[in-house]
């Protein structure tokens, strides 16, 4: 009987023995660490596609200066976005004022585009700020009015709120929910 057992205990430690040395095989051949930065071909749309999860207050200036966006208008307005995103207005604005002054309303259009489902969403706080930003650039864009004048109503920002709105309206002429939301906005501001 005790010969079995020095057999079953041989046998069991023969099979870790190989489980152990099989496991540092594999370790010793490593695997290749990933990339540390995003791996960008040039253009904004895919820049931005690889920074946009980093587009939030905590990592949006760190990610930006890791991985610069491309020097062309979509790479500066994509920056511009992303800066927006991340409640960074004030860099936002200093990536669009960098362009020359003819294209600065086509990089706040890309913000507007990338803002656009926040708004949608409708998280007043962070698009209403957005929106604004877009209509200092491209002051009829109707549908940034829009938002901005919804945003600034539903926190209270009565002047504003009915500056944009007034505004939209202005440009806007179809009957539809935007002008009948907007209508009532201002009618419970008079």
């Amino acid at each position: 009987m005790h010969r079995s057992l020095y057999l079953l205990g041989a046998g069991y430690l023969a099979i870790c023995g190989v489980l152990v040395l099989r496991h540092q095989a594999r370790r010793s051949r490593g695997v290749e660490p990933g990339p540390t930065s995003v791996q960008i071909d040039g253009s904004g749309s895919a820049w931005f596609a690889g920074i946009k999860s980093h587009c939030n207050v905590v990592e949006v200036e760190l990610a930006q200066r890791g991985t610069p966006a491309p020097a062309a208008l979509d790479g500066q307005a994509f920056s511009a976005a992303c800066y927006a995103l991340g409640g960074k207005l004030d860099s936002a604005r200093a990536v669009i004022d960098r362009l020359p002054a003819d294209d600065r309303y086509k990089a706040a259009g890309i913000v507007f585009d990338v803002a656009h489902p926040v708004a949608d969403a409708g998280d007043d706080r962070s698009a209403g700020p957005i929106m604004e930003l877009v209509v200092e650039y491209w002051p009829n864009h109707y549908m940034a009015l829009y938002h901005a004048g919804m945003a600034e109503y539903a926190l209270g920002q009565r002047g504003l709120a009915r500056t944009h709105l007034e505004s939209f309206l202005s440009l806007y002429h179809a009957n539809d929910g935007w002008t009948s939301s907007a209508r009532d906005a201002l009618a419970h501001l008079q």
